[in-house]
């Protein structure tokens, strides 16, 4: 049985129990602030703690967001309510040294709650029986090709230093395309008579050297739509490192970013440093980790900036997982003007990772119907296969057409 604690006894001491639980949570990668461990504290009361039970499902309906956090949450509720002295005892205990065996999958989402434990503070607690800890140890450690295919949403933080200087290295090489403009090519098959003339005059007209020319090739433009909503957070904070190395090392990158409204952040990314970007992009939106409305988002990026980006056979890059806030509406209408402009459309995806994933919500079925090539956006190794898949030549019947059903 879990020692719960009495709100009737000491109500303070209670609801200072309930802030270390968030603030464990918050240092596992859970978005817990204050005022949900107020609303918390208020729920607790209200329900009671009489009963195990309804103790932990009055916790995980105010602090969880989303269904995939409860793994982590089970693990820091068995860990934290089990002994109020369990913090400072994991901080003593010597990982080697510590035997322990993974019951399920979801354990290797532990890491991170590791790191956020063994950051916690010390605190004076009462002396109690002791009582015996077993840990899962896990190397903190990962090798470059384990790295590569671990999920962004369960890496620790060193896990994601790593993965972000890695990200560095990074490119996306998209195949050159042929423009309408020439260049002067000894080997080109069509004769510039202007420029063969303007060279003669200069050497006096006694000969007429031929100026030979082939067409002009060059990387088509990039344009990148990111979402960062509540649901896309994880994903997104490493995407945007992703953009920052790609925006540095080549010209003609535009990156939109997106959740209810539509802000470019193209000229933030500009900066060399990492560090920086990043706090000038992270400066520049205006909400992050909110609601997501992709069919007004796209519906102001068509009216305001597809005629200035979208060009000589421009890509587009769309990441997000489809979940409209507005269920959809007016999305198809959106998604088919951009299918029209544009080359090719690649819609990165980070519910791809399941292999039991559906085009169930509205959003992602009226969506899919315009897009060329649907990938997965979880991990490095997905953001190799995309440099990778970018190469290849996309065969299109007819601009717009639908393609996915």
């Amino acid at each position: 049985m879990l020692a719960l604690p009495q709100a009737h006894h000491g109500r303070g001491k209670f609801a200072e129990n309930v802030m270390h639980f968030a603030r464990l949570l918050r240092g596992a990668g859970l978005r817990v602030g204050p005022d949900r461990v107020i609303d918390c504290t208020r729920a607790i009361e209200l329900a009671g703690t009489a009963r195990r039970d309804d103790f932990y499902w009055t916790l995980s309906a105010v602090l969880l967001s989303r269904e995939e956090q409860r793994p982590i949450f089970d693990q820091a509720f068995e860990l934290f309510w089990r002994d109020p002295k369990l913090i400072e005892k994991m901080m003593q205990a010597l990982l080697p040294a510590a035997h322990g065996k993974t019951q399920r999958e979801e354990q290797e989402q532990s890491q991170r709650l590791t790191d956020a434990l063994f950051n916690q503070p010390k605190r004076d607690v009462p002396q109690e029986e002791e009582q015996k800890i077993e840990l899962d140890a896990k190397l903190t450690f990962s090798s470059r090709e384990v790295l590569q295919r671990m999920d962004f949403d369960t890496m620790s933080a060193a896990e994601l230093a790593e993965a972000k200087k890695m990200l560095l290295q990074l490119r996306l090489p998209l195949p050159e395309i042929t423009t309408r403009r020439f260049r002067v090519d000894p080997r080109g098959q069509r004769v510039d008579l202007r420029a063969s003339l303007r060279t003669s005059l200069r050497k006096g007209g006694d000969l007429i050297p031929l100026i030979r020319t082939a067409p002009k090739q060059l990387h088509p433009p990039l344009v990148v739509l990111c979402d960062i909503s509540g649901s896309m957070n994880p994903y997104a904070r490493m995407f945007l490192h992703f953009l920052h190395a790609i925006t540095n090392d080549r010209d003609r990158v535009t990156v939109f970013v997106f959740g209810t409204r539509l802000t470019n952040v193209t000229r933030q990314l500009r900066h060399r440093d990492v560090d920086v970007a990043m706090q000038r992009v992270a400066e520049a939106i205006k909400d992050w980790s909110g609601g997501t409305r992709i069919g007004r988002c796209l519906h102001e990026f068509n009216y305001r900036w597809a005629r200035r980006v979208f060009g000589q056979n421009a890509c587009l890059l769309l990441v997000t997982d489809g979940l409209d806030r507005e269920a959809g509406e007016g999305l198809a209408e959106e998604m088919q003007r951009i299918a029209l402009s544009c080359r090719h459309v690649i819609w990165l995806n980070p519910l791809l990772r399941y292999d039991q994933f559906e085009a169930k919500p509205a959003g992602v079925r009226a969506m899919l119907p315009y897009v060329d090539r649907f990938l997965p956006v979880h991990n490095l190794k997905s953001l190799i296969d995309l440099s990778h898949a970018m190469q290849q030549p996309v065969m299109r019947s007819h601009p717009g057409e639908k393609r996915w059903k």
